[in-house]
């Protein structure tokens, strides 16, 4: 297997067709990072990370000075000794999630790429067809109905609704969707914006609306494990645990602490190695999984589908970011289906 001879990183623009709005704040387009490995054989991979810092903790000049500093540790590597490599990495960039998930994900896909097989099969399966739910960000009640409206005209099944604001507003924005989407299964995601007992407010208005939801993603603070576990013993609502979980060591926690049925292993916070080690500790404690995504293009979100095809693990896939872009950096569909292919994620941005 040849080893890492080149690594470069830049800027990846990609504006949205609106702004997306979560509790957290609005974003107008994506600031990413593009990261390409190149092996001794010519063979080029390609990762993504998209830095949001109230999520991230990193800006996008944050994330690409650690990808371009990333150089000293993988050049020189072998491209087969991927698994040390991005140890490697993680120990020498702590916390540097969005940066070590472009490297990481280049090196793999170069990995892949050198032996002909699909990013899957280093998961467990080979590519299959991937179905998304499509997010509807926070907005006026009327815009949220379009949106939804739109989804469903598309072809969405799943609708993830952010929330995490207003209570009373959030619940007549779930009840206005249900409204025009009457056959759609519904989440919602508070991206911490509530309190414990904000939460139980929330899921018991929408009850009594007769509405029954999917789960209810990250509704407090990601340190209150504490109030998390309250509100999963009050609330017949499953509750997804999102920003609480960036490690191994962060589900061991969830689990120990009862604080959510669901984890929510998302690459742009873990790495799909570590993602894959999070959905073992969620298997063990008997809890679902579900895969999310930051605002990333196909780069990221086929890396993600080819984990939720090879691993077979989530029952929960929230897998559209690029779905909400004005240009992808592939051509690419606007349904609810990812068709994924290889050699690695398959896909080889036009531009590069």
């Amino acid at each position: 297997m040849s080893r890492i001879v080149d690594i470069t990183a830049q800027p990846l623009d990609l504006p949205l067709t609106e702004p997306f709005e979560i509790s957290l704040g609005v974003q107008h387009e994506a600031a990413n990072v593009l990261v390409t490995v190149e092996t001794e054989s010519g063979v080029v991979g390609y990762g993504e990370g998209a830095p949001v810092p109230p999520v991230t903790g990193e800006t996008r000049e944050a994330a690409l000075a650690t990808a371009r500093a990333a150089a000293a540790v993988v050049e020189g590597r072998p491209v087969g000794d991927y698994r040390r490599l991005v140890e490697a990495l993680r120990s020498t960039f702590p916390g540097a999630v969005s940066a070590n998930f472009a490297v990481e994900t280049a090196v793999l896909d170069a990995f892949c790429r050198e032996r002909d097989i699909v990013l899957s099969e280093l998961f467990g399966g080979m590519p299959a067809p991937v179905e998304t739910d499509i997010t509807v960000p926070i907005d006026s009640v009327e815009g949220t109905v379009r949106r939804a409206e739109e989804a469903v005209e598309s072809g969405f099944d799943h609708l993830k609704i952010k929330t995490g604001n207003d209570v009373h507003e959030d619940v007549e924005r779930v009840v206005a969707v249900r409204e025009v989407a009457e056959d759609a299964a519904i989440k919602v995601d508070a991206n911490q914006g509530w309190t414990p007992k904000e939460t139980r407010t929330f899921a018991n208005a929408v009850a009594d609306d007769g509405i029954e939801l999917e789960l209810i993603e990250q509704p407090v603070a990601a340190a209150d494990v504490r109030g998390m576990a309250d509100v999963r013993r009050h609330v017949d609502v499953p509750i997804a645990a999102d920003e609480a979980v960036f490690t191994p060591a962060d589900a061991v926690r969830i689990v120990e602490a009862g604080a959510a049925d669901i984890i929510n292993a998302k690459l742009g916070k873990s790495g799909p190695l570590a993602v894959a080690d999070i959905v073992a500790i969620a298997r063990g404690a008997n809890l679902d999984c579900m895969i999310g995504c930051m605002l990333e293009s196909s780069i990221g979100t086929h890396t993600g589908a080819h984990v939720v095809a090879g691993t077979g693990a989530f029952s929960y896939v929230d897998l559209d970011s690029n779905r909400l872009l004005a240009e992808d950096v592939v051509a690419s569909g606007d349904g609810p289906i990812h068709e994924i292919t290889g050699p690695g994620h398959g896909v080889t941005p036009s531009d590069v």
